[in-house]
C-alpha cells in the first residue's frame, strides 16, 4: 500500500513539474515582402511564478532576438536586450512599440495564412530552464493585434 501511495504521489509531482510554468498567449508573426530580411514577432506572456524569457528560437530565423524599443528624444530607438522580466501572474505584452521578438535573417517570406514553429526559453528560480514550443501564425502587414 505504502508502494502504491509513494508511486502516486510521484506521479502527481512529476505531472505537476510537467506542467508549463509561462503561458502564451494570442502569439502572432507579421508577413513580409519577398525580399524582406526581418520581421517582428509578438505575444502575451503570463508566468506562474517568477521567471524570465531568456532566448527565442526558430527554424525560419538564421538569426532571433529579444529586442525593446524606447523613445530617445523624438527618436524611436530599437536595441536587443538580454531578456524579459515575468512577474508572477502579471501579463507582459510583446507588442509593437515595447518588448517583441526580432526574427532576422529570414530563411524564406513569411507568408499570411501559415504557422512558424518557435520556441521559447525560460529561466526560472535557480536559473533553471523550461521550453515552450508555440505553433505562431502569420498575420498580414496590415494586421494590428486587439487592444486589451
Amino acid at each position: 500500500m505504502k508502494k502504491q501511495v509513494f508511486a502516486f504521489a510521484m506521479t502527481i509531482a512529476f505531472a505537476a513539474s510537467a506542467a508549463a510554468q509561462v503561458t502564451v498567449r494570442e502569439p502572432w508573426i507579421r508577413a513580409t515582402v519577398p525580399a524582406a530580411q526581418a520581421t517582428g514577432a509578438f505575444m502575451e506572456l503570463v508566468a506562474k511564478q517568477d521567471a524570465r524569457l531568456v532566448e527565442v528560437r526558430s527554424p525560419a530565423a538564421g538569426i532571433i532576438e529579444i529586442h525593446q524599443m524606447s523613445m530617445q528624444g523624438d527618436r524611436m530607438m530599437m536595441s536587443a536586450v538580454e531578456g524579459i522580466d515575468l512577474p508572477a501572474g502579471k501579463t507582459v505584452a510583446l507588442a509593437s512599440g515595447g518588448y517583441h521578438i526580432m526574427m532576422m535573417d529570414l530563411k524564406r517570406q513569411m507568408k499570411a495564412g501559415e504557422t512558424v514553429p518557435m520556441t521559447l526559453v525560460f529561466q526560472g528560480k535557480g536559473k533553471k530552464q523550461e521550453t515552450v514550443e508555440v505553433q505562431v501564425p502569420v498575420k498580414p502587414l496590415s494586421y494590428t493585434a486587439p487592444k486589451h
